[in-house]
């Protein structure tokens, strides 16, 4: 052993000791989902074994989610539909936001192949919740933009695709 590294040793060098490492906010929040995804699916009637979820049941627990929701969503039946800082209040629902959802769902994506599931049965990546986000984006880019912001933005995410 060398002078060095027996100082080391004796002193406690940092590369030696093993301390629990706290959990980043990323870590943390994707394990939070995969508890509540899990304790969505236990609370089915009858419940649903993570081995038998499917893209249904993430579509129906994302609808689920709505009703938690912070986000106007102005519909298009709405006298401030396409206004992005309506003057006055409305009736219209509140829905999760369109970022929160697809977020959400990269996190779920990653938790399930980490405990276990395969990329080729991902029920988060299949291509209809794909679909389905894309749809709550427009819907929601429509029902809160004028039509020139909602074009630019369209633009812009096209381009990134």
């Amino acid at each position: 052993m060398s002078r060095e590294r027996g100082k080391d040793v004796a002193e406690g060098s940092s590369e030696n000791q093993q301390q629990p490492a706290t959990p980043s906010r990323y870590e943390s929040q994707k394990r939070r989902d995969w508890n509540t995804f899990g304790q969505y699916l236990k609370n089915q009637r009858p419940p649903v074994p993570l081995s038998q979820c499917n893209s249904s049941h993430v579509l129906e627990f994302l609808r689920y989610l709505d009703q938690f929701g912070k986000t106007k969503v102005h519909l298009q039946g709405c006298m401030f539909y396409g206004q992005p800082e309506p003057p006055a209040p409305c009736t219209c629902p509140l829905r999760q936001a369109w970022g929160s959802l697809d977020a959400l769902i990269g996190r779920l994506r990653a938790a399930y192949e980490e405990n276990g599931g395969t990329p080729e049965t991902n029920p988060f990546a299949n291509a209809s919740i794909r679909v389905y986000l894309r749809e709550v984006r427009d819907y929601q880019a429509k029902g809160k933009r004028d039509p020139t912001q909602e074009e630019k933005e369209a633009a812009d995410f096209e381009q990134k695709e």
